[in-house]
């Protein structure tokens, strides 16, 4: 007799928690939506804005203000918000107060191409439409623009991007043709011939080796060329 009062209190435990689940999942999904907040993370230079991301958002479903939250499907929310070219990614979750989230993570430019067509390259090697937001301080990729190049000039700019040195220094990279690359320094009038992409990191360490010894000497202004296409040496071009 115990047992089966025990077992019946317990029975009537868990029919009370599942319906008090029920009604409280119930009530909040029959509530709408209060609000939207959009929150972007990491890199502060924003390429979009809040505004643009709601003015998308409206273009797509309308005001999603007043919605019923249950009539919101969050996966697909998030796929009309990485369909923007300027998002690399987005989560989107409904607080317990009704506001729909957006956490944003943007495309991240390192370089600049001034073709015919202008486009930022990405940190993946991707194309990336220019902002009307915000102009990023990367390198300038000049000259003969193609696939190819394109592809070295990527492997040249993450190159630049481990070393601080080089992330400081260069301003922009010149392709004379596919297999013959040149950079350009912020402080310095001479160009610097890198040829291809082979050895990088032995060319980028003599570079820097010969600029310390060139800088100290005081002797940087009177090259016009410095050449690292040859086996282990810096060749250079007086003016």
């Amino acid at each position: 007799m115990r047992f089966n009062l025990n077992f019946l209190k317990l029975t009537a435990l868990v029919i009370i928690i599942i319906g008090l689940y029920a009604f409280s999942n119930g009530r909040n999904s029959a509530k709408n939506v209060t609000g939207m907040k959009v929150e972007f993370v990491g890199d502060q230079n924003l390429y979009l804005t809040e505004g643009s991301v709601n003015k998308l958002l409206i273009q797509k479903y309308g005001s999603l203000k007043n919605v019923p939250k249950e009539n919101i499907v969050l996966n697909t929310v998030e796929k009309a918000i990485e369909a923007n070219e300027m998002v690399k990614s987005a989560q989107v979750y409904l607080t317990i107060d009704g506001e729909l989230n957006s956490k944003i993570v943007q495309r991240k430019p390192i370089g600049r191409i001034e073709g015919n067509i202008k486009f930022y390259l990405d940190d993946e090697g991707k194309r990336m439409p220019l902002s009307n937001n915000h102009s990023a301080r990367v390198p300038i990729i000049t000259g003969n623009i193609s696939g190819k190049s394109l592809e070295d000039v990527y492997v040249i700019l993450e190159h630049i991007n481990k070393d601080d040195f080089f992330r400081k220094t260069v301003i922009g990279i010149h392709i004379k043709v596919e297999n013959k690359y040149q950079l350009r320094l912020r402080l310095n009038n001479f160009v610097v011939n890198i040829g291809g992409i082979e050895d990088l990191e032995g060319k980028f360490s003599n570079f820097k080796a010969f600029y310390a010894k060139a800088n100290k000497d005081q002797t940087l202004d009177d090259y016009a060329e410095v050449s690292l296409e040859f086996n282990n040496q810096v060749v250079c071009t007086k003016i």
